[in-house]
């Protein structure tokens, strides 16, 4: 019974990436100044004001100071902290090298936050924008419109094409509205449900690399971290196979991934990188493809891969510059039509009514 709330108090336990970069970061600074690594966990324990972080170092203080290694204890929560993160300080730890790792791991995890960022900032005006029209439109049709339109019965004012339109929308969205609202909630609700069933996630993220602004964005995430991920173990000194199998972990997209485990099984075959990436243009650019070739006839592939990371990360900064000054107009031509529709269907008829009044 204690196991069972054990494992699902564990399944609870959650850490943002903030507060990883703090983490690994300060504990590199203590570990790196000589301080021993039982009271530099001791301390951030203390310092924490995150409860998840605070329960794992408790337990961390634990078994470090039972003789385990932190890389060993920290197996305990991969759910949390992931293969990259812990196999990252296991190197580290084998090799002398902790402190070094820990700053390699804190600016990695600094990266994706910033990536992460870049890319929602990119679609929150959109969305807002959105969300705006959308609320205007509606509360035209729904709230304003059904109370001029008794005005143009009494009248007998012949309506135009636009207002019978719009009289069918506003009747439509008066009966329907809340089975309307409903399916656009539970629309996002049924997609997060199918994509945990793998053929569907698969299909998804594949159709990732063919749509219109979408594509260039997702290549670009997926590149960058597949290349410093990749780098980064391999500059540790992990082995290519399973620095590969690590990294296909840590990539979101399972296109992606499937292609990196494919690569992993292929290259413990005697196969190179740069040989197994070719014909993948889709996912692999030649580019990519091209340097990576360089980086394992010179023996320099790890630097070879951050290189890449950093200019894929440019690329995307680029990217969602380019995608926010493209959207904007789109946006507002789609908003300007569907409001000028709506004021039209209303207009028209107005200026029929003082048109014949005035005849």
């Amino acid at each position: 019974m204690n196991n069972l709330i054990k494992k699902i108090n564990d399944s609870l336990l959650s850490v943002s990436l903030e507060e990883k970069v703090l983490f690994t970061r300060h504990l590199a600074i203590m570990v790196k100044a000589g301080m021993p690594l039982i009271e530099a966990l001791r301390m951030l324990q203390k310092q924490t004001r995150n409860r998840s972080l605070s329960v794992i170092l408790t337990q961390v203080v634990a078994d470090v100071n039972n003789g385990q290694f932190l890389s060993a204890s920290l197996d305990k929560y991969t759910k949390v902290f992931g293969n990259f993160f812990i196999n990252i300080i296991r190197i580290g730890e084998s090799g002398g090298i902790l402190s070094e790792n820990l700053n390699y791991l804190s600016d990695e995890l600094k990266k994706r936050r910033e990536l992460r960022k870049k890319v929602i900032s990119a679609m929150i005006y959109p969305s807002i924008i959105v969300i705006v029209a959308t609320g205007l439109v509606t509360m035209l049709t729904v709230f304003i419109f059904p109370k001029i339109l008794p005005v143009f019965y009494n009248l007998n004012v012949k309506l135009p094409a636009t207002t019978r339109a719009l009289i069918v929308i506003s009747d439509f969205l008066q009966a329907y509205g809340l089975a309307v609202l409903g399916g656009m909630v539970l629309i996002p609700v049924l997609a997060t449900l199918l994509k945990k069933i793998k053929a569907v996630k698969y299909s998804f993220d594949r159709s990732l690399m063919y749509l219109f602004l979408v594509k260039g964005i997702s290549q670009s995430v997926n590149l960058s971290n597949f290349c410093r991920t990749l780098g980064l173990l391999l500059k540790s000194g992990m082995k290519i196979v399973e620095a590969l199998t690590i990294t296909a972990d840590t990539i979101n997209n399972t296109a992606y991934r499937r292609e990196l485990e494919q690569m992993a099984a292929g290259i413990q075959k005697g196969e190179q990188l740069s040989h197994f990436l070719q014909n993948k243009e889709r996912l692999f650019p030649a580019m990519l493809v091209n340097m990576i070739a360089v980086g394992e006839n010179t023996g320099n592939l790890s630097d070879t891969l951050l290189y890449l990371a950093d200019f894929y990360e440019s690329e995307l900064n680029e990217l969602t510059k380019n995608l926010s000054a493209i959207l904007e107009p789109i946006l507002i031509l789609i908003i300007g039509a569907v409001v000028g529709f709506v004021a039209l269907a209303v207009i028209t008829p107005i200026y029929g009514i003082t048109q014949s009044v005035s005849g």
